[in-house]
């Protein structure tokens, strides 16, 4: 039986994973320690993993099944092996930094909008780990939100109004609010917008989450204005500072979320210097 030791990187969420050798099998034991410490802190941290790709999809296969995300429509060729790593990089590939103007970098700008992986399918990601090889001289930091901790703290009014309201998710309005128009109507038929409810129940902790982000493009049964803004202003509320985590990288940092639980988005850095990590989702299946 293992044990894992947890150093909490936050008052409210969010914890460092020491002793723990991610190139080694994972069996049910550790698996099921990972669900839970996962359902308290949203967030685990493991530092030192020089992973290669076909163990960082072990691990990832040990925690559920692969979600492909938009891989299909987005990354139609990998500089990578394992079906279902995303590139999470400014890279080409060939391995070369992209241009600044490049089409292809508004999926990596992308990821500077607060989001939850997947929302825009059903199902949706459960975990997402994200590996870091290649890191810029500074900036390109993760940011993660509580929005466990961001409902808990809302008026009640405002959880009142918000209770049973349903926001639709599209995998392309956060990268249209970019400028991007790269898509076909094939590419667009893809993915469809789903539906979810803008308040759930996380099924680990049974705690009321925010489910909301960049891919939240309007709330069902009220003007697209008003649905929009009112998910700004809960998106304001939910990024305030005592809940969010900052992650500084350091190569060989291996970073899980829940993306029931939280919203996450990168920060600036230089684009003209390379940052390359690796990402592999786990897709919310419910047996």
């Amino acid at each position: 039986m293992h044990t894992l030791t947890l150093s909490p990187l936050h008052p409210v969420f969010a914890a460092e994973v020491q002793g723990i050798d991610l190139r080694q099998p994972t069996d049910a034991d550790l698996a099921a320690e990972i669900e839970a410490a996962m359902d308290e802190f949203a967030v685990l941290v493991f530092r030192d993993q020089v992973l290669d790709e076909s163990q960082q999809m072990a691990f990832t296969r040990a925690l559920g099944p692969v979600d492909m995300g938009l891989l299909k429509v987005l990354q139609r060729r990998s500089r990578f092996k394992e079906a279902g790593m995303i590139d999470i990089s400014n890279v080409d590939l060939e391995s070369q930094i992209l241009a600044r103007d490049d089409p292809r970098l508004i999926t990596m700008l992308a990821n500077q909008l607060w989001h939850s992986d997947s929302s825009f399918k059903q199902p949706s990601a459960k975990y997402s780990l994200l590996l870091a090889c290649i890191l810029p001289e500074q900036g390109g930091e993760t940011e993660f939100a509580d929005m466990r901790a961001a409902y808990a703290a809302l008026p009640d009014d405002v959880t009142a109004e918000i209770e049973g309201l349903i926001a639709e998710h599209s995998a392309f309005h956060s990268r249209v609010r970019l400028g991007d128009q790269q898509y076909t109507p094939e590419d667009l038929a893809k993915y469809p917008s789903v539906e979810w409810p803008v308040v759930r129940l996380h099924p680990g902790s049974r705690r009321k989450t925010l489910f909301i982000g960049a891919h939240a493009a309007r709330i069902l049964e009220r003007p697209v204005p008003e649905g929009r803004l009112l998910l700004a202003d809960l998106l304001e509320h939910a990024t305030q500072r005592q809940f969010v985590y900052r992650h500084t990288w350091r190569p060989g940092d291996l970073v899980i979320w829940d993306n029931r639980a939280v919203l996450h988005r990168g920060r600036r850095y230089d684009l003209s210097q390379r940052r390359e990590l690796r990402r592999s989702t786990v897709e919310d299946v419910r047996v």
